[in-house]
């Protein structure tokens, strides 16, 4: 058995789905393990991950629209500090994940058709993300 591990930093523009399975999986085929598991954690409190549709941009505006009603903006929570999106962003990191584990099968990512690999960034301004990929198998 072999591990790898690495960091990736990911820009993001502000609020959204950045999709990342390009870079996550050029990563790991280098690698040269054929059967495995990669684990993709979020090193943030208001970032988190999604593997969703990476077919229909509609898919994405949904879900974050979907996302800013359950846990909108306001000035009803007690933490703000750095402003009326802090809070929420952490609620919609709660609600989500931090951590993904996908499976390698013959030196691929076992992604379905239609899957993408997501950072979800829940604050307004953009950030300097950083994902920690570790990879272990065969």
């Amino acid at each position: 058995m072999r591990q790898s591990s690495t960091i990736l930093t990911i820009d993001t523009r502000g609020q959204g789905l950045f999709e990342v399975t390009d870079r996550v999986s050029a990563w790991q085929r280098i690698q040269g393990i054929d059967t495995g598991l990669l684990t993709v954690f979020c090193r943030h409190t208001s970032a988190s991950l999604l593997i969703q549709e990476n077919a229909a941009p509609e898919v994405r505006g949904d879900i974050e629209r979907y996302f800013a009603q359950i846990a909108p903006e306001s000035d009803a929570y007690a933490h703000d500090d750095e402003g009326p999106d802090d809070m929420p962003a952490h609620l919609r990191t709660a609600l989500t994940q931090v951590q993904l584990t996908i499976p390698v099968m013959q030196g691929e990512l076992a992604l379905g058709t239609w899957q993408g690999i997501y950072l979800f960034e829940h604050r307004r301004r953009p950030h300097r993300r950083q994902l920690a990929l570790h990879l272990f198998g065969e």
